[in-house]
């Protein structure tokens, strides 16, 4: 790593332990969604009225019922029955993952650049999380696909560093090789910021570790198998990783060379976009 990347790297974890960083707070819409689905009993009038506050978040969840991959013989075509259809605690997880986009703005055009790039892969890698883990677990895909959207939370707070200090800016190798130490660690530290679920919590600093072996499938898996498959043909250093050598993959049983699975997932990365 070279110098710059080193003093960078070295200002932001002395941040970090002096609670100095300011780190981006959870959309105003999420919080409401997250109080109004801590009430066992809400309905799902009370949870449209919520998420219908916010005209985008509305029309990406009644997008999402309508994809391939969940699309009845009905198209849906309001909230409420979106809601209805994908349940209450599911649609609360479902738009608290989708609303982050809010959140990747940025002053410069290119910071508002790599940020794009970030959300884009988060919501295939999302994708390919919710269908692995509706098809061939018993975990939540709701929790799976916000994992795989929050996975790379960490890259913002960097990305707001870099606007304010314009020596990192422009130099890409540097700002890349900091987002690559450190984001992971920052990602955890927002989440548990954010007070998202213990099963979360820890992912952004796991999901990288390709020796992992938990004891039975977990979310961290999932993105993580969904984040290698995503990142084939490209020079992200996941590309080298074969599907079948992860240890996650072998978990779940399936088979890497097969092309119906690999259509199937390819069609995932479409879910959210």
């Amino acid at each position: 790593m070279n110098k710059l990347a080193e003093k960078v790297q070295r200002d932001l974890v002395q941040a970090i332990d002096n609670d100095d960083l300011v780190l981006p707070t959870l959309p105003e819409v999420a919080l409401k969604i997250r109080k109004a689905a801590e009430d066992p009993e809400i309905s799902v009038s009370t949870l449209s009225k919520v998420i219908g506050g916010d005209t985008a978040l509305s029309a990406r969840l009644i997008k999402v019922v309508n994809s391939p991959l969940l699309r009845a013989s009905q198209e849906v075509t309001d909230l409420h029955t979106a809601i209805t259809r994908l349940g209450v605690n599911y649609s609360s997880n479902l738009a608290i993952g989708l609303v982050m986009e809010q959140i990747f703005h940025a002053r410069s055009e290119v910071v508002e650049q790599k940020m794009r790039e970030v959300w884009r892969k988060s919501l295939e890698i999302a994708g390919v999380s919710y269908v692995l883990c509706r098809n061939f677990t018993l975990l939540k895909p709701d929790q799976a696909a916000l994992g795989g959207l929050v996975h790379q939370i960490g890259v913002l707070p960097i990305l707001t560093y870099a606007e304010d200090h314009y020596e990192l800016l422009a130099d890409p190798l540097s700002l890349d090789h900091v987002i690559d130490s450190i984001h992971p660690l920052l990602g955890d530290e927002l989440l548990k910021v954010w007070e998202f679920p213990e099963m979360l919590a820890k992912l952004p600093g796991q999901y990288l570790n390709l020796e992992r072996d938990s004891q039975g499938i977990d979310y961290v898996d999932l993105v993580q198998i969904a984040s290698v498959f995503c990142h084939q043909g490209t020079t992200h250093p996941f590309a080298h990783m074969a599907l079948g050598n992860l240890k996650a993959f072998i978990k779940l049983g399936l088979d890497p060379e097969s092309s119906a699975l690999a259509e199937q997932l390819n069609e995932a990365r479409e879910m959210f976009r």
